[in-house]
């Protein structure tokens, strides 16, 4: 399938661009870009840098991919961005390269980014994240898969860790590491419930509900510290379980800190 390129884009002609790739008026393409089979870029968008976009994608109006880095340690070079396949980036969303060179700001597939949202240089987001309007990802943060965040402007810190199939409410301010599993909620965030929505609509079944709901009950209401809940975890009878030994080993190497409980 032939490419169509709308003849008031501006496609530099170093552009690599698969099958099917479609580019709508007044769009930017930069000569360093390659973009993969079937991805549609609406009117108005601007993908440029080191980047490369997979296959089957769709960037609406007026989102900023690949620009330079925001951060003020930035000293030339050519570092980049990486985007995998199936991602929804919707209007006005940014996301900036990596800051040094042979560094990359890294999103993997089947993700969805919302208006407004901005994920900053050397981010590493992975699959399946559901990210609302506004929701804000500085520098470095990683995300695992299956994470939802909600809208209204949630700022997750630089360096915070946020773990597979939890999810983060409206209007948060992270600022520790979100644990796997569990919800996070508030100014700044705390964590108020493990994620029983989230988890069922992922095809949790009810014996894996359970045991997270007795994980999040020993480390987050006994009122024991970090340690102290990590060894009550390993010395319980859910220890042997995946989705305890996935908690542990998150709480285990957490650097920031992890959010604290209400």
């Amino acid at each position: 399938m032939a490419t169509n390129i709308h003849p008031s884009a501006i496609v530099d002609p170093q552009a690599e661009l698969g099958d099917g790739v479609s580019i709508g008026p007044f769009s930017v393409i930069g000569p360093d870009v390659k973009i993969g089979a079937n991805t549609k870029i609406w009117h108005q968008a601007n993908i440029w840098g080191n980047t490369s976009i997979g296959s089957e994608c769709e960037i609406y109006p007026f989102a900023s991919i690949g620009m330079q880095t925001q951060d003020m340690k930035f000293k030339g070079g050519n570092p980049g961005t990486l985007i995998g396949d199936r991602n929804v980036i919707r209007e006005y969303v940014s996301i900036n390269a990596a800051t040094n060179d042979d560094e990359y700001t890294e999103i993997g597939d089947d993700n969805l980014f919302l208006a407004y949202c901005h994920v900053g240089h050397c981010c590493k987001i992975g699959n399946h994240l559901i990210a609302s309007n506004g929701a804000t990802f500085a520098g470095h943060v990683v995300v695992e898969d299956h994470v939802g965040i909600g809208g209204g402007g949630t700022a997750i810190h630089q360096f915070c860790h946020i773990g597979q199939y939890s999810f983060i409410g409206g209007c948060g301010k992270v600022e520790q590491d979100i644990p796997p599993f569990m919800l996070g909620d508030g100014h700044p965030a705390k964590i108020r419930m493990f994620n029983k929505v989230g988890l069922e609509r992922n095809g949790f079944d009810k014996d894996q509900i359970q045991t997270i709901k007795q994980l999040f009950k020993l480390f987050y209401r006994q009122g024991l510290n970090r340690q102290q809940a990590i060894e009550a975890i390993k010395g319980s009878d859910i220890a042997a379980k995946a989705e305890v030994k996935t908690f542990v080993a998150f709480a285990e190497s957490s650097e920031r800190g992890l959010a604290g409980g209400s």
